[in-house]
């Protein structure tokens, strides 16, 4: 694990940098503190993260200017912020949690184990998916996703509208934070269920989607019953 802290108060810098060490003990590979946005979005640039856990009020900057940027990134983001009031805004934009300051050892220790389950994060769904464009983030929302296909360490976003655009985020990534609305059917394939018209039973025990704009899409042989189930109610 890489990670990276952003916050400008010494003393609770310090308190995270110690629970951090404390919790990754044997997967750290290398942890390091920003103490102002600059900062923070100077090492960024240069450097690489699997993690990186963002104040939201850096000596008067807005974190948020930061978090628009680190969200289209491959890495997780943890916001541990006292504006309580930002939560819903920056589970929107896509981080894994927010923990709300002050914080007990425990509830960041939940949050950290966010970072390694592979599941969905209960809490929220993301509303947007920021992705890089011409040196820019721009958000897409996530009602415009038609399917998402794992694409080595990226992911490609198919809309509805028939464009694509490519994610920094894996899929496994991206599972753990999309809204339970998307379904996973194939170990490189996520879907949007509201857009499966049919699923298509082939010889030779192989299964497919019809999705609503005509595309077919595989479903693996394990995930066929949960499928069917989820959206037809039937083992």
């Amino acid at each position: 694990m890489k990670i990276l802290i952003v916050e400008d108060e010494g003393r609770i810098a310090r308190r995270l940098e110690r629970m951090t060490r404390q919790f990754f003990t044997d997967t750290l590979e290398a942890l390091h503190v920003c103490e102002s946005l600059e900062e923070g979005q100077a090492y960024l640039t240069t450097h690489t993260f699997d993690l990186v856990l963002l104040d939201l009020n850096l000596n008067g900057a807005d974190g948020f200017e930061l978090l628009k940027v680190v969200v289209a990134e491959s890495f997780h983001t943890i916001i541990v912020s006292a504006y309580k009031d930002k939560a819903i805004t920056a589970f929107e934009y896509g981080v894994l949690d927010f923990v709300p300051k002050p914080f007990s050892e425990d509830r960041l220790n939940q949050a950290f184990l966010r970072v390694s389950a592979r599941e969905k994060v209960i809490t929220m769904g993301v509303r947007f998916l920021a992705v890089k464009k011409k040196g820019n983030s721009i958000l897409i929302d996530v009602q415009d996703i038609s399917y998402i296909k794992g694409s080595g360490i990226y992911s490609e976003l198919h809309l509805k509208n028939g464009k694509k655009e490519i994610h920094d985020k894996s899929l496994e990534r991206l599972e753990q934070l999309l809204p339970q609305t998307f379904e996973r059917i194939h170990k490189s394939y996520l879907v949007e269920t509201s857009q499966i018209k049919e699923i298509i039973v082939q010889s030779g025990s192989s299964y497919k989607v019809l999705l609503t704009n005509g595309e077919l899409l595989p479903v693996g042989r394990t995930r066929y019953k949960i499928l069917r189930t989820k959206l037809f109610g039937k083992e």
